[in-house]
């Protein structure tokens, strides 16, 4: 939802990759529904871990911030910093995962949960780029 959200808000103004602490991160289905009802098309995107990232040619240096939304996310990227210079910034964002009985509540919990992302980007970031700039 990160990425999407960022490239939705921010365009070209910066690279941005999404990268789990596991390869393989399918994105689930109702992160999918929320991200679309903002007009963000998800259903082809994946995560990759920071491993796949190097294997697949990024070059982890040439990254300025990672924003961890995990814990175990925030580990990993405060590892990566004995390697490279990265700022680390841990947003304590909702892990809807497991949340709500039925469908409804479900997506009330990833909307939360994609609302947290936004409001912090925007505190960050500013607002967001328009289209063309």
């Amino acid at each position: 939802m990160a990425e999407g959200l960022m490239k939705q808000m921010y365009g070209q103004a910066a690279y941005v990759q999404s990268a789990g602490v596991k390869n393989d991160m399918e994105v689930d289905g109702f992160s999918v529904a929320v991200c679309k009802e903002l007009g963000i098309e998800l259903s082809r995107h994946r995560s990759r871990s920071f491993e796949e990232m190097q294997e697949w040619g990024d070059d982890l240096s040439g990254f300025d911030l990672i924003i961890a939304l995990s814990p175990a996310s925030q580990r990993m990227a405060l590892e990566l910093t004995r390697y490279y210079h990265l700022e680390v910034e841990y947003w304590p964002i909702l892990d809807p995962t497991g949340l709500g009985e039925g469908r409804e509540a479900k997506l009330s919990a990833y909307r939360q949960a994609r609302d947290q992302i936004r409001d912090r980007m925007l505190a960050r970031f500013g607002a967001p780029v328009q289209a063309g700039n």
